[in-house]
């Protein structure tokens, strides 16, 4: 099906590169009016050039600064006159463990993942509730509301409350038509996981998974696509989990079908 988004207005944040720029790859396939925004200029320029500047704007911002978020929304309406869709996919990923990590490491994990989704959403809503709707799409994790590992607190209590923040901002915004959804990604193979683990790692990463592959930002984009549509319109206050079924196996023996008696 083509043309779901057609001449809809997306802000896409976190958009340069890897989940982001897939999102916007798909939303422009769809007929989407993009407003692009990610702190990495040179890749995110290089994304509107190839999208085309007829239909794609990026600013250079950043989700943490509240100001950056008014004038991301400010742009979006004086380009395109409403804000349709906005997904918050910006994030950040540190490992630290809980006792060495500084407060201050703590807090910039949580501006970004948590206080970023909240300022990109206070951002949006005003153009949402004047036009009588809209879809709000913010990327959780399945690491913070399922799992965990060591390492990863900051980033998992971020996410968490992603997912606490999708609910109450989904009753919240229900009666200006808006609704608020959220995708959970597992382990997807993006350009900084590729870069930054060796092929051992990602294909021990693999055999974790149930359906013997990590997730493409393509297998994210298209869930964004679905709550950013019309069929999900009857959706809100929810998370798509996206993991191959990674967090299903009670024990490592699920690839083994003689163990299962």
């Amino acid at each position: 099906m083509n043309g779901r988004l057609n001449n809809r207005v997306a802000v896409i944040i976190g958009a340069a590169k890897g989940i982001g720029a897939a999102i916007a790859r798909r939303f422009a396939e769809q007929g989407a009016l993009l407003v692009l925004s990610d702190v990495d200029g040179e890749s995110g320029a290089r994304l509107v050039t190839e999208l085309g500047a007829e239909r794609a704007v990026f600013l250079q911002s950043d989700v943490a600064v509240e100001a950056d978020m008014q004038a991301l929304a400010a742009l979006a309406k004086s380009r395109f006159g409403r804000i349709d869709v906005l997904v918050q996919n910006a994030g950040i990923y540190p490992s630290y463990l809980l006792e060495d990590m500084t407060l201050a490491q703590w807090q910039h994990v949580l501006a970004v993942n948590l206080t970023g989704t909240f300022l990109a959403a206070r951002a949006c809503l005003p153009a949402m509730r004047e036009q009588g709707g809209g879809r709000m799409v913010f990327t959780s994790s399945i690491t913070g509301p399922r799992v965990a590992n060591p390492g990863v607190a900051a980033y998992a209590s971020s996410k968490a409350g992603i997912n606490g923040l999708i609910r109450s901002a989904a009753l919240e915004f229900a009666r200006f038509g808006i609704t608020v959804n959220g995708i959970e990604p597992g382990n997807i193979l993006t350009e900084g996981l590729s870069a930054g683990r060796s092929p051992a790692f990602i294909d021990n990463m693999e055999k974790s998974i149930p359906l013997g592959r990590l997730g493409l930002p393509e297998d994210v984009a298209n869930a964004a696509l679905f709550l950013a549509c019309d069929e999900a319109s009857y959706i809100t206050g929810t998370t798509l989990v996206v993991d191959g079924g990674q967090i299903l196996p009670e024990s490592k023996d699920f690839a083994d079908p003689a163990a299962w008696q």
